[in-house]
């Protein structure tokens, strides 16, 4: 449930040779500024402009000039960047993606169409294939007690070995508007999580969350 293949189609992320090569996701965190880096070399001037160093921007990309943008970033094709997001670095932005205003990116991957599009914050995490955060929902990449960070799966737990993971969203989840998705926070596909929500660990593919101790599968609905 927790691991890379059952999060995500790959077929959907230029990241896709970072993450086949992980059992599961948060694997790869530690090595996307590097795969960033790397990719970059490849793209064409004919279709990616080089507003900054360690920065590429699709041609066809609209960000507007009050983005901040900080390398190594790669924004693909079709996607909008606007007024005021804060992109920090160490950020893979997919193609057709939103990212909104005032939302701050720092190390993360953003799969193709993925929408963050007001007041968020994604930090040191994965988003799937059309996840979509509603207004002001964020992830929380550090523990308050600053340990490593420990993924749940019922009874099963992974250490991740790293103090900073933030959210992994499997293909197509929706978040509610307002909802914090606490450190180590893993959502399967095509999932829900109701508005104003606090989630921690994990949530099964196809399921409602409406609290922690209220998860639906939408098989019973």
């Amino acid at each position: 449930m927790i691991g890379t293949m059952e999060l995500f189609d790959l077929s959907h992320t230029a990241a896709r040779p970072l993450l086949e090569k992980t059992k599961y996701p948060w694997e790869a965190l530690a090595g996307i500024g590097d795969f960033i880096l790397e990719l970059g070399k490849t793209l064409s001037p004919e279709e990616y402009d080089r507003p900054a160093e360690d920065v590429w921007v699709a041609k066809d990309a609209t960000v507007f000039a009050t983005a901040y943008i900080k390398g190594p970033c790669i924004i693909g094709h079709g996607t909008e960047v606007r007024q005021c997001a804060f992109i920090r670095g160490n950020a893979l932005v997919g193609e057709h993606c939103v990212v909104g205003n005032s939302t701050e990116l720092k190390n993360v991957i953003l799969f193709d169409n993925v929408q963050v599009p007001h007041y968020n914050y994604v930090g040191d995490s994965i988003l799937g294939y059309k996840a979509h955060m509603g207004a002001g929902s964020v992830t929380s990449n550090v523990k308050s007690d600053k340990t490593l960070v420990v993924i749940h799966d019922g009874k099963e737990t992974v250490a991740t070995g790293r103090k900073k993971v933030g959210a992994m969203l499997g293909d197509r989840v929706e978040v509610g508007c307002g909802s914090v998705l606490n450190p180590g926070t893993v959502i399967g596909r095509d999932s829900n999580i109701y508005p104003l929500s606090s989630v921690r660990g994990t949530v099964p593919e196809n399921s409602i969350f409406k609290a922690q101790n209220n998860i639906v599968p939408k098989s019973l609905l």
